[in-house]
């Protein structure tokens, strides 16, 4: 029977227990399904499913990669950003540091890096790579890699404000915590699917960037 890691106080949420089984449970292995349309990631929504198949079949595969950067606080937090406004894609909502692996990249680590230097000038140095998260796909054709990833205090942040209007922290605890997972729905061509939301404060963390940081919990966070 599962249990949440997070059993009475979620705020007690203990950082090395949170890296040592993200340690024991990913690695680096790339999927294949990463650049093969005929892979469909589950989602575990029957709906979303059907989704990501018609999606498949219509549009190219568009391999991405993001960086879960946890910061190693006595209450660690997760760094997230928000889009820049006059983005054309996703224009404003809230995302984890990444983008497009480009054929430059040795690796999606090496792109989820380089991304999180570009968009919010977090110095590779402070970041310590632990492994890959399950791929993610969207219904915009993205295969999104996202690699889990301690972070070490102590960085300054440089915004580019040609991608991202803003960078924070959240809670660890707070976004681990399965109470605070709202379940919504959407129509996609007469099917509903189901999707994630996490609203923190003033910040509405939805669709993709909720999705995997559903991901997350149940693969460090559940026994």
């Amino acid at each position: 029977m599962n249990e949440p890691m997070l059993k009475n106080d979620p705020a007690a949420i203990n950082s090395a227990e949170f890296f040592d089984r993200s340690r024991a449970r990913l690695g680096f292995d790339v999927p294949p399904g990463l650049v093969d349309p005929n892979i469909i990631p589950k989602s575990g929504d029957q709906g979303t499913d059907r989704m990501l198949e018609i999606i498949a079949r219509e549009q190219p595969v568009r391999p991405a990669a993001v960086l879960i950067p946890v910061v190693d606080h006595p209450q660690p937090t997760v760094l997230l950003t928000q889009r820049a406004a006059h983005l054309n894609d996703h224009a404003g909502q809230i995302a984890f540091p990444g983008g497009k692996i480009d054929s430059t990249d040795a690796s999606p680590l090496d792109a989820a890096l380089r991304e999180a230097e570009e968009e919010v000038g977090l110095n590779r140095k402070f970041v310590e790579p632990i492994g890959y998260l399950d791929l993610y796909a969207t219904g915009f054709g993205f295969r999104i890699l996202p690699t889990v990833a301690r972070v070490k205090p102590g960085f300054r942040l440089s915004i580019n404000k040609s991608e991202v209007d803003d960078a924070f922290e959240v809670p660890l605890a707070f976004l681990m915590d399965p109470a605070n997972h709202q379940v919504h729905s959407k129509e996609f061509r007469g099917m509903e699917r189901s999707y994630y939301a996490m609203p923190f404060a003033e910040r509405y963390i939805w669709g993709a960037t909720a999705g995997i940081l559903r991901v997350l919990y149940e693969r460090i966070c559940l026994t």
